[in-house]
């Protein structure tokens, strides 16, 4: 039981002091270029990336058979299609009655909210990570952390442009971060039952945030900007990733 609680605070620690501070950084800049976002998104891309690489999928294939990570994988990326589907359709109904800052408001609403939902896979993948080894456990936290500071960003950023106070900002920014500790909870529980569930935990977790790379990270950056800088986040922010997974 204390494992468990202990897992659960870690994992609630690090995804909600990242977000935070991703948070308070997209509060008080000023700038708004296209260029500084796409880089920030494509470094949370280069670092999620190297979080598969190197510590999800080789932890899952280590444990357990690959027909089970595999599995996990695309279990991971349905979920993640079905919460983007969702999102993106609420956000579409609600659009067509509101002005254009309005909008705005409520995209970083449900952007926090679609990365909420991301966050818990992440959460799962640090609660099951500790079952598997404590190193891993921690080189997922902090991993995570780091990436987690651009997701901070990222929600903050149309919030504020869309004209909230700073105060709410920031309640739903570590609303988001929050999410990370009760998946490191589920992830935890589940993961004592046996390595398989372990494996498939990891699995999914990677997959989630395969979903998220290619088809919402990288697309959304190339989109805001066409130059090197998207290209040169992305690479600094995998070799920043392989940094702390080795840790």
């Amino acid at each position: 039981m204390g494992d468990i609680v202990n897992t659960t605070i870690i994992g609630l620690f690090f995804g909600t002091i990242g977000t935070t501070i991703g948070g308070i950084i997209g509060c008080f800049i000023n700038s708004k270029s296209d260029k500084f976002l796409s880089f920030i998104l494509s470094f949370a891309a280069g670092l999620m990336m190297a979080v598969i690489c190197f510590d999800l999928i080789p932890e899952a294939l280590e444990i357990s058979q690959m027909s089970e990570a595999i599995v996990g994988i695309f279990i991971g990326i349905i979920a993640m299609i079905v919460c983007d589907l969702t999102v993106d359709k609420k956000f579409k109904k609600k659009s067509k009655t509101l002005n254009t800052k309005n909008n705005l408001l409520k995209t970083g609403i449900i952007v926090s909210i679609g990365l909420a939902i991301h966050n818990i896979p992440e959460g799962l993948a640090i609660g099951s990570g500790f079952d598997a080894s404590i190193k891993l456990g921690y080189s997922l936290a902090i991993a995570i952390c780091f990436h987690d500071i651009p997701e901070g960003i990222s929600m903050a950023l149309p919030m504020k442009n869309g004209g909230m106070k700073i105060y709410k900002i920031m309640f739903y920014v570590i609303l988001s971060g929050i999410a990370t500790g009760i998946g490191a909870l589920i992830g935890s529980i589940v993961g004592k039952v046996s390595e398989q569930i372990i494996a498939i935990c990891l699995s999914f977790a990677a997959g989630a945030m395969l979903y998220i790379v290619s088809g919402e990270l990288i697309p959304e950056s190339n989109k805001l900007y066409k130059g090197r800088m998207s290209a040169i986040g992305n690479m600094i922010g995998f070799i920043i990733g392989i940094i702390a997974t080795k840790i």
